[in-house]
């Protein structure tokens, strides 16, 4: 019997540690607190302890929950080497670390708009008017009028939807309920969505709310319903994506601008469009219901 050839492959050796980034606020802290008065030394203690409330507090606020002025407060950040409170939130945010996409695009609009608050309301408003403006085009409109084509013919709506999307979709189906329509929302991450599949039938349809890279769990739901032969209308934004392809129409509703905070107003409104179109689709039974909530809520006056 031969002897066993060892693996001429040597173990790799343990990577070095990476240096720890450089953390700003402490390094000047540290130089600095010696010469700083004790109303001052307060704030930067509590600035250095609390960095979420620099992200989410003003000066007003955070002047308050150190039992100062908000003048100390600028002077504070100002003799630790900021410019003011903007920069500050901006090196804290650098410092959070770079693997969470909400935070690099709020961080990202931040950086456009500053500490101006007139402007980070204009963004706002301007993004959703922008993407009002491109869903009012024709072309954009025929697949909002062709999605509830293929709505109203189902016997029940199936929404899927998961994170921020999930409020959107529960208020849908409240006002699906509202018209008499039978609506269920899906979305459970891991085992528990597998329950949520159990019961889809060729009698539903499926209206599926995904952005950027579809997760596995969404393109699983659009497997089943391919399988099951339900027709999926597709809100995204991404028109073209793998998923789309498998869609018989598709809303493009943007969640704003590239690489900034996700909105989600273009969302909610097509939504609504679906909510009115299926809503005349269905006269009759839409006032019906109505009035029978009506005179539930009667009882309960």
């Amino acid at each position: 019997m031969k002897p066993r050839r060892k693996n001429s492959i040597s173990s790799p050796q343990a990577a070095p540690e990476p240096p720890m980034p450089e953390d700003p606020l402490m390094a000047r802290l540290s130089t600095r607190e010696a010469a700083m008065p004790p109303a001052m030394l307060r704030v930067a203690h509590f600035l250095n302890r609390n960095r979420v409330a620099i992200l989410t507090h003003s000066a007003a606020e955070l002047a308050a929950l150190t039992g100062t002025s908000d003048a100390t407060v600028i002077r504070t950040v100002q003799t630790l080497g900021f410019q003011g409170l903007a920069e500050l939130r901006q090196s804290i945010a650098a410092g959070i670390g770079n693997s969470s996409a909400p935070l690099q695009h709020m961080r990202q609009t931040l950086d456009e708009v500053g500490s101006k608050e007139p402007a980070a309301v204009d963004i706002v408003l301007d993004t959703h008017a922008d993407s009002l403006a491109k869903m009012r085009e024709p072309k954009a409109r025929e697949q909002i009028y062709k999605a509830v084509a293929l709505l109203r013919e189902a016997e029940r709506i199936v929404i899927y939807a998961a994170g921020p999307s999930r409020p959107l979709a529960e208020y849908l189906r409240l006002l699906m309920g509202r018209h008499g329509q039978p609506a269920k929302v899906i979305g459970q991450g891991g085992l528990g969505l597998a329950d949520e599949l159990l019961d889809l039938s060729g009698r539903d349809r499926l209206l599926l709310l995904s952005y950027g890279k579809p997760y596995k769990e969404v393109q699983l739901v659009a497997a089943e319903a391919a399988i099951a032969g339900i027709p999926i209308v597709l809100v995204t934004d991404a028109p073209s994506g793998k998923l789309a392809r498998a869609a018989q129409a598709i809303i493009t509703a943007r969640r704003g601008r590239t690489e900034r905070v996700a909105l989600h107003g273009a969302t909610l409104i097509a939504l609504e469009a679906l909510v009115m179109g299926l809503a005349v689709s269905h006269h009759g039974r839409t006032i019906g219901t109505l009035t029978r909530l009506g005179h539930l809520r009667s009882a309960l006056d």
